[in-house]
């Protein structure tokens, strides 16, 4: 070929073929090259656009960049960027408030929602009071459940714009780039990250029900687990883990309180109610239903509420209306939000709550989310009666936010908790069979009845038409 392009441009000397052989040469290495960044890294890390995102861990940045577009040098592999699992930052960990966790690495587990080919991770320095260092992270797949020991060939170097390591201001959060690994549906990834110095507080979510683990030193490479002798009951920094799924189409968020959190579940069983819900989904699909196929990822604060923030600055498990862009806007590839809030607001308000201002509150959330095209499921609040905080008052609260909830004046579409876990011989508990015995929070069977409670094709369509 090439000496057909040159045929006619008169009869070339040794010196010409000699420079135009070294063109060729470069052009070949060149092009080579990006093959081999596109499409066949070797160590299965490769960047994608949204790599070293740094943003306001608060959210004011409405999620932009998680579409896994806009760089030539995107995963070679097709599918769809969504959320397959997701935990809220809370607040600072009581303790690290002077060294942080320096000289630490820190392997959460986490479970995923749906699998894909390929990962990133986001981590928060919401509640540091300094920059957060990481100089490394890694991303494995758990060798048993919820083990600390790493699959053996999963191991794969997590990057931000290409480095080993990565500088998180105070306040902000960084999206890493992707890293080509087989990521299953229903599976523990482990995401650990080293910090040779520490930040101040450190972020967490608190009540995580999952055991994740912590050692001396830097060991993110580590297979074996030996040197994770450190046991926690929170994830510490990982906000979120998405993967580039064939599968998924797009992701749901259940916006909620400690019901949806999953307190009370019992811990590594990966029982709350959007868990069994992303079974279902799943199951749904291999089934041949007409069902959407999604991501389900939590979105849970235990005691959170719709209207107030707790303590704190920054505040501290913040409202829902307060973190919603963070939460749901920010998760990737939204769909469909779920709410599950309002026990909070009657529980915890020193004064008997207004339900029309809970009331007024999600519809607030609702017109938001229709703003960004997100159809909207809205759950009834589920009886407390027994606990040490019901009053008759309240229980008449809730019922007024219920009434509200089921003529279908707040939301696009009902699940109706209440109805499905409530003792039919006193409704204004819990079944016993469902309740973790508490008379607030359900068992495993009870988180379970929620999620079958669903009629899957709520899940259908986007934001209703505005007129």
């Amino acid at each position: 070929m090439t000496g057909g392009r040159d045929g006619g441009a008169g009869a070339p000397t040794a010196k010409h073929h000699a420079l135009l052989a070294a063109v060729i040469a470069a052009i070949v290495a060149v092009s080579a090259a990006i093959y081999v960044g596109v499409a066949g890294i070797p160590s299965g890390l490769y960047g994608d656009g949204a790599g070293d995102r740094t943003t306001l861990a608060d959210g004011r940045d409405g999620g932009k960049g998680h579409d896994g577009r806009g760089n030539p040098a995107a995963p070679a592999s097709t599918g769809t960027w969504v959320s397959s699992w997701a935990a809220p930052p809370v607040g600072g960990e009581p303790g690290t408030e002077m060294t942080g966790l320096a000289d630490r690495s820190l392997r959460n587990v986490v479970h995923t929602s749906v699998g894909g080919t390929a990962a990133r991770i986001t981590l928060s320095n919401l509640y540091g009071q300094s920059p957060l260092t990481i100089s490394h992270a890694s991303i494995a797949l758990s060798a048993g459940r919820g083990d600390a020991a790493a699959l053996a060939g999963t191991m794969r170097r997590v990057t931000f714009r290409g480095q080993t390591g990565v500088v998180v201001p105070a306040g902000a959060q960084v999206t890493s780039d992707a890293v080509r690994i087989a990521v299953p549906h229903d599976g523990d990834v482990l995401v650990t990250t080293y910090s040779p110095t520490g930040s101040g507080p450190v972020t967490r979510h608190t009540y995580a029900r999952q055991t994740s683990y912590a050692a001396a030193g830097e060991h993110t490479g580590d297979t074996t687990g030996a040197p994770y002798t450190e046991e926690s009951a929170f994830w510490r920094y990982l906000t979120g883990l998405d993967v580039l799924s064939r599968d998924s189409q797009g992701t749901v968020v259940a916006l909620g309180d400690s019901l949806t959190d999953g307190s009370t579940s019992t811990v590594g069983a990966n029982n709350r109610w959007p868990d069994v819900l992303s079974d279902r989904l799943r199951e749904a699909a291999a089934a041949g239903r007409d069902i959407p196929r999604y991501s389900v990822v939590n979105g849970g604060i235990s005691g959170n509420r719709v209207l107030a923030d707790g303590l704190g600055r920054p505040a501290e498990n913040p409202s829902a209306l307060k973190r919603f862009d963070r939460d749901v806007l920010g998760r990737t590839n939204v769909k469909v939000l779920v709410v599950d809030l309002g026990i909070n607001d009657i529980l915890r308000d020193p004064d008997l709550a207004d339900p029309d201002a809970v009331v007024g509150g999600l519809k607030t959330l609702v017109d938001r989310a229709h703003a960004r095209g997100l159809k909207v499921v809205g759950a009834t609040l589920m009886p407390f009666g027994g606990h040490r905080g019901y009053t008759d008052a309240r229980e008449a609260v809730r019922q007024r936010i219920n009434t509200e909830i089921r003529a279908g004046r707040v939301f696009d579409a009902v699940v109706d908790f209440d109805r499905a876990l409530r003792d039919p011989y006193d409704p204004r508990r819990l079944r016993p069979l469902y309740d973790s015995g508490d008379h607030l929070h359900p068992s495993d069977r009870g988180y379970t009845r929620m999620a079958e409670s669903f009629d899957l094709d709520d899940l259908k369509g986007g934001a209703p038409a505005q007129l």
